[in-house]
């Protein structure tokens, strides 16, 4: 598998022990796309409040920061490895949430990667039958990590 994740630090207002380092976006990553993309390259970026607030009003037309968007690559082929799009992540919302959902840190960080990263791919969760399917491969891909199961206690992204 050839895989170039680059990951971008735009989170000031975390602490860095908060934060997931790159093996673990990369490995979380890998993990997500094995079996459905051989080769890929994306990009992870992490920012704080303000930053997930402008591009979720910007681009989803809805108020307030989110936990995770995701902007797949609309590409014409050309690209090698294929460029599959950016995944962005609000660092102080994933600690809150984590905190508020009393899930280990690095679980909930795990997860919202693989969720946006399965968006990128496709995959989606707007209609009943989509979320079904999608938040059955979240939670293979984190039991696979070792993870518990993301939605035993009903998390929403």
């Amino acid at each position: 598998m050839s895989l170039d994740v680059a990951i971008q630090w735009a989170a000031h207002e975390v602490a860095t022990e908060l934060l997931p380092d790159q093996a673990q976006i990369r490995r979380w990553v890998r993990v997500a796309l094995r079996g459905r993309y051989e080769d890929a390259q994306l990009t992870v970026r992490v920012v704080g409040y303000e930053e997930s607030r402008q591009l979720n009003e910007t681009y989803r037309h809805r108020q307030g920061p989110t936990n995770v968007l995701s902007f797949p690559f609309e590409q014409p082929g050309m690209v090698t490895p294929p460029l599959l799009g950016d995944v962005v992540i609000c660092a102080p919302l994933a600690v809150q949430e984590a905190s508020e959902q009393g899930k280990e840190l690095m679980a909930h960080w795990a997860h919202l990667v693989i969720h946006g990263v399965l968006h990128l791919i496709g995959y989606d969760h707007m209609a009943e039958g989509e979320a079904g399917i999608m938040e059955e491969l979240e939670s293979k891909i984190m039991m696979e990590l070792r993870y518990p199961d993301p939605y035993e206690k009903d998390e929403v992204i």
